[in-house]
């Protein structure tokens, strides 16, 4: 979730810049992780912000519920998407949903939003989500792993000696990662909450540290259960590095255009 003065100058694009925008982010690092997962009757998107992973969700379900605390990113989403009547608009409490029918939802996603909200708020959902899946529902959640790289003694630093450290390299950026969670804590909390954590890649983003994790989850008792898988992979940035390098050689919509709506 960006914080609630962001200015979406570029509608969440410059998020996608190291991927070469948000079609190759989508198409060459998320649709791999997610494509056994549709195409799905009935999805839920936690936290959409402007629409830019909406734009391609939509075409994978007859039915698309996005759920996000920010007034202007329903807003947006609601002119952006106008065309397409099976979307359904929800602003809630940055925590809730209980405006989703339970039973109803077949796959639940989140990218590049919850890596910045606190555990209490990553559990929230996660207690919620037993309830909305249906019994083979399935979710892949993009969350902060930063709690295992966490220092006490930055923590106590104030946020302005934080940054000017962060700007001399002293310190390595967290790219606003929360530090309250971690790869292992949200495998637990599923568990707590009657959730299967089936599968967790854990991962760098935009530094050398693993501060990063998708996770799949699924209720207990699915198709989808089985052993699970945790492993790290040093090497995501590299992958978007080649997905910018070789996706510039072919022709591409103007996605700046497309989310503003142009």
């Amino acid at each position: 979730m960006a914080k609630p003065d962001y200015e979406w100058i570029q509608a969440g694009e410059e998020w996608s810049e190291p991927w070469g925008g948000s079609a190759a982010q989508w198409f060459g690092t998320i649709l791999p992780r997610i494509h056994q997962c549709l195409p799905a009757s009935t999805i839920l998107e936690i936290a959409p912000g402007f629409g830019r992973w909406t734009h391609y969700l939509k075409e994978h379900c007859q039915h698309l519920h996005v759920v996000d605390p920010d007034e202007r990113c329903i807003a947006t989403c609601r002119r952006r998407f106008a065309a397409d009547p099976h979307l359904i608009y929800h602003v809630n409490d940055g925590r809730s949903l209980s405006m989703i029918p339970d039973q109803s939802i077949d796959f639940v996603f989140s990218f590049d939003s919850l890596v910045h909200v606190r555990r209490d708020v990553v559990e929230s959902y996660l207690r919620q989500l037993p309830a909305k899946l249906k019994d083979d529902g399935i979710a892949f959640i993009h969350h902060s792993n930063l709690g295992e790289y966490a220092s006490p003694l930055v923590e106590r630093l104030p946020g302005r000696v934080r940054k000017l450290l962060t700007k001399a390299k002293v310190l390595e950026s967290d790219h606003q990662r929360n530090p309250s969670m971690t790869a292992k804590l949200f495998f637990v909390l599923c568990a707590e909450h009657g959730l299967k954590c089936i599968c967790q890649e854990i991962v760098n983003w935009r530094s050398r540290r693993l501060i990063d994790c998708f996770s799949t989850l699924t209720r207990v008792g699915s198709k989808w259960e089985g052993p699970a898988r945790v492993f790290r992979n040093p090497d995501f940035m590299r992958e978007a590095q080649l997905i910018c390098r070789w996706s510039r050689f072919y022709p591409t919509a103007d996605t700046d255009s497309v989310a503003r709506g142009q």
